[in-house]
């Protein structure tokens, strides 16, 4: 007989969770009871309790609830009452899966089921009876254990994979362009249904947390991508699983993402995307898409380059790469900003060209960068940080160039053309600073220091820029040193105040962020 007949003897006085007293008659003479479970949170077990599964549902599909965990060791079905008992190998696994589903309801045929722990330590079932469940779990099993072969009736428990979590953590090297949220999720959504989304900076390393909402599609995702570049010869991914099987996203902006709840608030300054930008990616995205390059990345680099681009914000060869090169800054301090100061900070990420701080509006200011690619560097990696005092907001501008003021109009030093600056970084083709391009961390790169200068001349020198310096580290020669300010606001600050800075014997003071820590 089927495991459907398993119940003959059961008696239940309600359809949900509150089974009294549940008797299993399996054989006639072999009771085993289990005890309803009648509250949502019970302390963890191996075994779990799945409710309102839809009446046609199969074996299978309820023991692929509980894979991508771990190993399933148990099943029973109760399907006269749309119930079952799954137990897994250990409780860890079983607590990962009732974590994930609290967070994200699990469908069966489209229908909510409901998953709890049952207050029972393990499932005994009698397996001669319980044959089609017992042959089902150990087929199953087998598959998961990559085509093991089933030895009597055993599969090699090292051979199944261990839990994973449906979480990726991604960490991207040689990031010399940005890497946005869009951009993520326009490749990783190539594997599956991607929920939620946070990116952040750690070790002065750009860094992501992915979650989707099948562990399936997490691993399918880590072994296409992991080690491949976003862009040629440049943003490799390391991607591993996290820790985590569940992220909690307090605000939709361009840090952080719930797919799931586009009700939430932007949070911390930063307007959410604004519409009209929303609506030229759009537009831009369709007419970027490369038709054929976005299948899941069937040649890895140039399809993601694809994704990349049709999500609008990187320029590949063959596509609209000249395009914005102006960037408007708002929210800025009118108080203490100049178009030298944003010159120096935004010179960082692009050979700056022209700034205009906005005669009507001087909190805000239009900057033109050498090329598309640089105005989208310095977006990725200034949007949100603060300047003096204010959280500062930098989208792409709809101007495609900054005008000067006519010959002979005073506008009071708010215009001033960089085009033929020294100080731009990035002229020579193959320089060095291409390659150390980092996001605003509290700890500077300084070069071209002069012999005569000493570790104390530097700590008071920045010291004096309004900040407290936490640590200092000559390199070998003492050309260069790495230097650590309390916040990454106060380095800005530093940075502002001191890059070009002349320390004598015609030596002028480099300084940049760095990706190291002291």
């Amino acid at each position: 007989r089927g495991s459907d007949e398993l119940l003959s003897g059961s008696v239940l006085n309600s359809p949900n969770s509150n089974m009294s007293s549940m008797v299993v008659t399996a054989n006639g003479n072999d009771n085993k009871k289990f005890k309803g479970d009648d509250k949502m949170d019970g302390a963890p077990s191996r075994v779990l309790h799945i409710r309102k599964l839809p009446g046609e549902v199969t074996e299978t599909e309820v023991i692929a609830l509980g894979l991508p965990f771990g190993k399933v060791t148990n099943i029973l079905m109760l399907k006269g009452k749309n119930q079952a008992f799954l137990e897994l190998a250990t409780e860890e696994a079983a607590i990962t899966m009732v974590n994930y589903y609290s967070a994200v309801t699990p469908h069966l045929r489209n229908q909510p089921i409901y998953i709890q722990y049952s207050n029972h330590k393990e499932l005994k079932t009698d397996n001669t009876l319980n044959q089609r469940a017992q042959a089902v779990l150990q087929a199953v099993t087998a598959v998961q254990a990559t085509n093991a072969p089933i030895s009597g009736t055993t599969v090699s428990e090292s051979a199944v994979t261990p839990a994973q979590s449906p979480v990726l953590r991604i960490i991207i090297d040689n990031m010399y362009y940005p890497v946005t949220l869009d951009v993520l999720h326009q490749i990783f959504s190539k594997f599956g249904a991607v929920l939620k989304i946070i990116t952040f900076t750690k070790n002065n390393q750009f860094q992501a947390l992915l979650q989707f909402g099948d562990p399936v599609n997490a691993q399918q995702a880590k072994q296409a991508l992991d080690g491949q570049n976003i862009y040629n010869a440049c943003c490799t991914l390391r991607i591993d699983f996290s820790k985590l099987v569940n992220l909690n996203v307090k605000y939709n902006n361009d840090k952080s993402r719930d797919y799931t709840r586009p009700d939430l608030p932007s949070g911390d300054g930063q307007p959410t995307l604004d519409p009209a930008i929303a609506a030229a990616f759009a537009k831009e995205t369709s007419l970027l898409a490369v038709p054929g390059a976005l299948s899941p990345l069937a040649i890895p680099n140039a399809a993601a380059a694809a994704a990349a681009a049709a999500a609008g914000r990187v320029g590949m060869p063959g596509v609209a790469a000249g395009a914005n090169t102006v960037l408007l800054v708002s929210n800025l301090n009118e108080e203490m900003v100049t178009p030298q100061s944003l010159f120096t900070l935004f010179g960082v990420y692009g050979d700056v060209q022209r700034v205009k701080i906005l005669y009507n509006k001087k909190d805000s200011a239009l900057i033109q960068m050498a090329d598309g690619n640089q105005s989208q560097l310095a977006m990725s990696h200034l949007n949100g940080q603060k300047m003096y005092g204010k959280i500062i907001r930098v989208t792409l501008s709809k101007h495609q160039t900054v005008q000067l003021p006519r010959e002979g109009l005073d506008d009071q030093g708010l215009t001033k053309d960089f085009g033929n600056s020294p100080l731009h970084r990035f002229k020579k083709p193959g320089s060095k600073n291409f390659q150390n391009i980092f996001p605003p961390s509290a700890t500077l790169h300084l070069s071209n220091i002069p012999p005569s200068v000493a570790e104390e001349d530097l700590r008071t020198l920045f010291a004096n820029t309004g900040g407290t310096v936490k640590a200092f580290k000559f390199f070998q020669d003492h050309k260069m040193a790495l230097l650590q300010m309390s916040t990454v606001e106060e380095a800005i600050q530093a940075l502002i105040d001191l890059h070009n800075y002349n320390l004598g014997e015609s030596h002028h003071l480099r300084v940049s962020f760095s990706k190291s820590t002291i």
